[in-house]
């Protein structure tokens, strides 16, 4: 286990009240469901203290959102003086025939269900009556209370390496301590543009330093820069007026789920055999899955646009909170061979992660939200889908004395047709679809020609291995 930081922080960044905004159109909800399939019932006095040492290691697991009445600044985190554990911890058992399809069943009502924002934005619930005396845990939990990398930090600071437990330190006052060292009062308006001004300038006084110096010694190369970032910029905030896919245009707030099981192993050696990274494997299975979906369709398509989340996360920043940028852009779907494939999918991205203005994305989302929150949203309408690629453990982990066997995702659509989400566990890559059900009125197609791009990768794999992709049922 490693040193952690906490976060403490006193307003909704300005990436997250941009996705808050968004919400004004429940299409756009910024909602995250997790699934961990558990080998047995877990224990619910050790599921419970489980919990706790989350709500103390994270102390926006019980604080609310408290929204600016005139709307002109981000919500203010404030502790819940209501706050109930037992509230957001439930238990229940599968009715008959007591299935995974159950479970997907209640993860899309999950998905599909609001928030009450008066209380902290998270719920788990432990769903028991699996065949074979498994359970399941379903987690849901806000956007901005965190994200996949940071998710997976506190569940590896709070679950355990073995089925008898791990020994934690004992609670700490660092959750009942008051941020930045002032009063418990709640910070005002005026603060929070009074912090705001601080930072903007303290920053523009950097980057002016910085680059008054340059421009005296190097005018050319800075001035490229400089128009290099406004482009970048152009780019990363360019209107998108057009859906590319000639299927999937339709939009609703109603979601189904699906998963796929890809070996670890397999699809890294696929990676490698084109010089190229799982994500890259990932992303044209995907690609290859989306093409062969279309042609079942009667439709030829040369590309689609995607969402692609890139992780802004150092090393230094505290854990939960969420902290990444979305970047739109389009990949082909017309090439067949899946090496190629991978080469042109992973130079689209290195170039898109190398983009000058990424960093600068919270600024950026800071401009973004002095616009009305409509134009955004209508944006993303027109991706057709959106795909993240999260690292998760290679060692097995255990709940409350029930070992995890697999470990799904289900990210918000943002607005697309569907989100398809890898998690990769011990041996398998667990991939977690979550569709618009407009969008996708054939979830069970979807899924088999996704599972089928997955083959044609794995079909790259030199060396004998398990190559099987499981549609889970």
């Amino acid at each position: 286990m490693t040193d952690v930081i906490t976060t403490n922080q006193r307003y909704m960044t300005q990436t997250d009240f941009m996705s808050w905004r968004m919400e004004e159109d429940p299409i756009l909800r910024s909602t995250i469901v997790a699934v961990a399939l558990l080998d047995r019932r877990p224990d619910q006095s050790r599921f419970v203290d489980m919990m706790r040492r989350a709500v103390d290691l994270v102390p926006l697991f019980r604080r609310t959102a408290i929204e600016d009445p005139l709307g002109l600044a981000p919500p203010r985190w404030a502790d819940d003086r209501d706050f109930d554990l037992s509230w957001h911890l439930r238990r229940y058992t599968l009715a008959e025939p007591r299935t995974w399809d159950g479970v997907l069943d209640f993860a899309r009502t999950a998905e599909m269900t609001a928030f009450d924002k008066r209380r902290p934005l998270w719920e788990f619930t432990i769903l028991d009556g699996l065949n074979d005396g498994r359970s399941a845990l379903v987690m849901k939990v806000h956007h901005s209370l965190t994200d996949g990398v940071s998710g997976m930090q506190i569940a590896r600071e709070i679950v355990d390496f073995t089925r008898e437990g791990t020994p934690r330190p004992g609670r700490t006052d660092r959750a009942t301590a008051v941020p930045h060292g002032g009063s418990s009062r709640p910070p005002s308006r005026l603060s929070w543009y009074r912090d705001t001004a601080a930072d903007v300038t303290h920053r523009a006084a950097n980057i002016l330093g910085r680059n008054s110096v340059r421009l005296v010694r190097a005018p050319r190369a800075t001035w490229r820069e400089a128009t290099a970032l406004a482009g970048s910029t152009l780019r990363l905030t360019r209107p998108v007026v057009s859906t590319l896919s000639p299927v999937m245009t339709k939009r609703s707030t109603r979601r189904h789920c699906a998963v796929i099981d890809v070996p670890v192993e397999a699809l890294a050696q696929a990676a490698a055999a084109a010089a190229g990274s799982i994500n890259d494997a990932f992303l044209a299975a995907v690609l290859l899955g989306m093409a062969k979906y279309h042609r079942l369709h009667g439709a030829e398509i040369r590309e689609l646009r995607m969402t692609l989340p890139i992780s802004l996360r150092t090393e230094t920043d505290p854990l939960g909170g969420n902290r990444i940028s979305l970047a739109r852009f389009a990949l082909p779907t017309d090439i067949d061979d899946p090496a190629e494939l991978m080469r042109r999918v992973h130079a689209t991205v290195d170039a898109w992660r190398r983009e000058p203005a990424i960093p600068f994305s919270p600024m950026i989302a800071g401009a973004v939200n002095l616009l009305p929150a409509s134009t955004l949203g209508n944006m993303l309408k027109h991706v057709d889908f959106v795909a993240s690629n999260v690292a998760g453990s290679p060692v097995p982990l255990f709940i409350a004395g029930s070992e995890i066997l697999h470990y799904y995702a289900f990210s918000p659509t943002l607005g697309s047709a569907f989100n398809v989400t890898l998690m990769s566990y011990t041996t398998q890559c667990c991939v977690g679809i979550n569709a618009d059900t407009d969008a996708v009125p054939d979830l069970a197609t979807l899924t088999e020609s996704l599972a089928d791009g997955f083959r044609a990768v794995l079909g790259l794999c030199a060396k004998t291995t398990d190559t099987r992709v499981v549609v889970a049922s």
